[in-house]
């Protein structure tokens, strides 16, 4: 670990986030599992370009700047010390140079307990970056009435097409990636800045895949990739679900793919983790149709005044 330590820059330098970085952040969130979707590495790296992530280290403590100028912001810290004081060195920072300043996407375990208000900082519920969190048994299982709409677009999906699920190999990249390129087409994703950063991220993590481990699914119709989804463990019992696309024109693809991705490779998992809904009404209404077992509810964290 010490080794992997002296590669990042002491803060307040800081260096551009690189694959190089893998074996330390797999590291340091195995000795401090993470609860929020956004701390695994391939979600950070994937992201890297759109949220411009630099990375440092203070005390004893990994620290991720996302420079967007005005609307930069530090993640929650990785490690163990001093949080509060960590904390304020980071948010001066920020007001030394003239920036908005704050820390987002803390959880509400990173929040509680600490009188925030007394070391001079304040919290704030940043609900629509909350994740989701269902348990794996009732996304596969779907029992009860409450799951009967989508225990039927399954039924009707299967009745009308002939299909096949396959674990997802380097072989099937270039047909995810006509899909991913039809689907953007299709939601213009050039003039809609949230999905051209995404179809970005969709494309490193392609160019990435070995290297970055995550394991992925297709479903096939006709010998086509049709849909498409990939994920990794987030912690010891929740699996992480980064992407999930289908082609709208096969009404109940999204279901099948959703439950045949977690019957068939993460079993083990006593919950999913489907990340955030971003504010989008119709994105917050596809989650919240799947009932979740709770949130992980994420907080940002300023200077008083």
């Amino acid at each position: 670990m010490e080794e992997l330590w002296k590669t990042v820059p002491l803060f307040p330098l800081l260096k551009d986030l690189a694959m190089d970085d893998k074996p330390l952040f797999d590291l340091a969130f195995k000795q401090s599992p993470p609860v929020i979707s956004e701390f695994t590495f391939t979600n950070l790296f994937i992201w890297r370009h759109a949220y411009r992530i630099k990375i440092s280290r203070l005390d004893h403590f990994l620290c991720l700047l996302s420079d967007q100028g005005e609307n930069s912001f530090f993640f929650p810290i990785i490690g163990r010390g001093d949080v509060v004081e960590c904390y304020r060195a980071l948010l001066h920072y920020h007001k030394d140079k003239g920036t908005h300043h704050r820390v987002a996407r803390l959880p509400e375990e990173a929040v509680s307990g600490i009188d925030w208000e007394g070391a001079g900082m304040v919290t704030e519920l940043d609900r629509d970056q909350s994740d989701y969190v269902y348990r794996v048994e009732d996304l596969v299982k779907l029992t009860g009435r409450k799951y009967h709409r989508k225990r039927n677009h399954i039924r009707q999906f299967k009745e009308n097409y002939r299909y096949q699920y396959v674990p997802l190999v380097s072989e099937w990249i270039p047909e995810c990636l006509r899909l991913e390129t039809e689907w953007c087409n299709l939601r213009q994703c050039d003039v809609i800045p949230g999905l051209a950063k995404e179809f970005l991220a969709i494309k490193e993590v392609f160019t990435h895949f070995d290297e970055l481990g995550v394991k992925g699914a297709a479903i096939l119709i006709g010998g086509r990739v049709e849909a498409f989804t990939f994920g990794e463990l987030l912690n010891p019992d929740t699996v992480v679900i980064h992407i999930e696309k289908a082609n709208p024109a096969f009404e109940g693809l999204y279901s099948v793919i959703n439950q045949a991705f977690l019957e068939n490779e993460w079993p083990a998992c006593t919950y999913v983790n489907r990340e955030q809904d971003l504010g989008e009404e119709g994105l917050r209404k596809a989650k919240e149709s799947y009932f979740p077992h709770h949130i992980v509810h994420k907080y940002t964290l300023a200077l008083k005044g």
